[in-house]
C-alpha cells in the first residue's frame, strides 16, 4: 500500500513540475511590520524546532506579521512564540488543500515560504495552488512551483538550521551564525510543574544527568541492558541521574529504575520541554529533545543512526555535543564501551558546572 502511495505521490509530483514552467523572477518587495507572510512547516516536532531561527530573525529585524501552516504533530512547538503572531493546522484533508486561498485572502498574504529542506508532494501541491505573488523555497527538484529560490546548502557540509536560513537572503537579513539558536516556550505554568518535580527528584540540588532513552522509532532504542549498565557506571558520581521517557517505553523504563528515579510520563510536550531546559547534562537517541537543550547550552551526549545517508546529523545547534553512530539501521549495536569511551570525559568536562533554572 505504502509503495502505491508512493508511486502515486511522485506522479502527481512531476505532474506539478510539468504544470509550472519556470518564470523569471521578479523584484523581490521590501518587506517590513506591515507584511503579512504565511510560512509552511509540517511533519514533526524536531522539523518545527529547526525553523524557529529564521522565523525569529525576521521577526527581529523586518517585524513581519508571521504565520505558520503547521501540522497536527507539530503546531504546539510555534504556541507561545512571541515571534509568531497566529499558528493554522493544517488536517491534510482534501478540503484543507484548498483553504489555503482563503487563509491567504483573509490574513492579506503577500508571500509564502515553504521552510522544508526536502521536497513535500503535499507542500507542493499547497505552493502550486496558492494564489499569491511571491512564493518562496529552496532550490529543490520542484523549483518551478516557486517564484524566488536560493540554492539548498550540502546537506552533507551543513546543519540543517543552517540550510533553512539560507531563505533569509530572500528577506535581505543579516544574521550571525554565532547568536544563531533554537526558540521554544513552555508556559510558566508547564515550567513550574517541571521545576517542582525535579526539586522533589534531586532536593540536594546535585549535577542533574537526564538519561532519555525514547525516540521517534523503536530502531533507536538502545536496549534495557544498556542503559541499566550505563547508569551503574554513572552512579560513581556525585550526580543525581533521572530517566525520561515517552508513555510508550514506559515499560522499558520500569525495566531500567525504579519509580523514584523516573521523572513521571507526561502528554504534555511543554512540561517534558521545561524538564529538559532543567537539566545540567543530557544523553539521548537522535530526537527533537536535543534541540530543546540546545536552547540552554545544554551538554549533550546522543546516539544516532545514520542509515543510507550522508547527510550531516541534526546535532544541537552551537551546543557542546558528543555522539556516537551507526551506518546499521539500529542503535543495537552500539557497544556500552563504544558509549563510555566518548562519553565520560565528555561528562568530566563539564560535570559539577551548574546551570541556571
Amino acid at each position: 500500500m505504502k509503495k502505491i502511495e508512493s508511486l502515486f505521490k511522485n506522479i502527481l509530483l512531476k505532474i506539478l513540475v510539468f504544470f509550472n514552467p519556470i518564470v523569471k523572477q521578479a523584484p523581490l518587495p521590501k518587506f517590513n511590520s506591515e507584511s503579512n507572510l504565511l510560512f509552511i512547516r509540517l511533519n514533526r516536532i524536531g522539523d518545527a524546532l529547526v525553523t524557529t531561527p529564521l522565523l525569529y530573525e525576521i521577526k527581529q529585524q523586518l517585524g513581519c506579521n508571521i504565520i505558520v501552516l503547521a501540522d497536527r504533530k507539530n503546531h504546539f512547538v510555534f504556541r507561545n512564540n512571541p515571534s509568531i503572531d497566529e499558528v493554522i493546522i493544517f488536517n491534510k484533508r482534501i478540503k484543507d488543500f484548498f483553504y489555503i486561498n482563503h487563509i491567504i485572502k483573509d490574513k492579506s498574504i503577500e508571500a509564502i515560504i515553504d521552510l522544508h529542506d526536502d521536497v513535500s508532494t503535499t507542500v507542493s501541491f499547497l505552493i502550486a495552488i496558492a494564489k499569491v505573488r511571491y512564493k518562496f523555497g529552496l532550490k529543490k527538484s520542484n523549483q518551478t512551483l516557486y517564484t524566488h529560490v536560493v540554492e539548498k546548502a550540502d546537506p552533507r557540509k551543513y546543519h540543517v538550521i543552517e540550510r533553512i536560513l539560507n531563505l533569509s537572503t530572500l528577506f535581505n537579513l543579516q544574521i550571525d551564525s554565532k547568536a544563531i539558536s533554537v526558540k521554544y516556550f513552555p508556559t510558566e505554568a508547564e515550567n513550574k510543574i517541571a521545576v517542582d518535580q525535579l526539586k522533589f527528584m534531586n532536593p540536594e540540588n546535585k549535577f542533574l544527568i537526564g538519561i532519555n532513552i525514547s525516540a521517534g522509532s523503536n530502531a533507536r532504542f538502545w536496549g534495557v541492558d544498556n542503559f541499566k549498565n550505563l547508569i551503574l557506571i554513572l552512579k560513581k558520581y556525585n550526580a543525581r541521574i533521572i530517566v525520561l521517557c515517552s508513555e510508550k517505553d514506559l515499560h522499558f523504563a520500569n525495566q531500567i529504575v525504579t519509580e523514584t528515579d523516573l521523572y513521571p510520563v507526561t502528554n504534555s510536550f511543554g512540561i517534558f520541554a521545561s524538564a529538559i531546559l532543567n537539566l545540567d547534562f543530557l544523553i539521548t537517541p537522535d530526537t527533537s529533545i536535543v534541540h530543546i537543550a540546545s536552547i540552554k547550552k545544554i551538554p549533550v551526549f546522543g546516539l544516532y543512526v545514520k542509515y543510507k545517508t550522508d547527510d550531516v546529523i541534526w546535532s544541537p545547534y552551537n551546543t557542546d555535543f558528543e555522539f556516537v553512530e551507526t551506518e546499521e539501521p539500529t542503535l543495537k549495536n552500539i557497544s556500552l564501551e563504544q558509549v563510555q569511551r566518548k562519553l565520560i570525559p565528555f561528562l568530566e568536562k563539564h560535570l559539577n558546572v551548574k546551570r541556571d533554572s
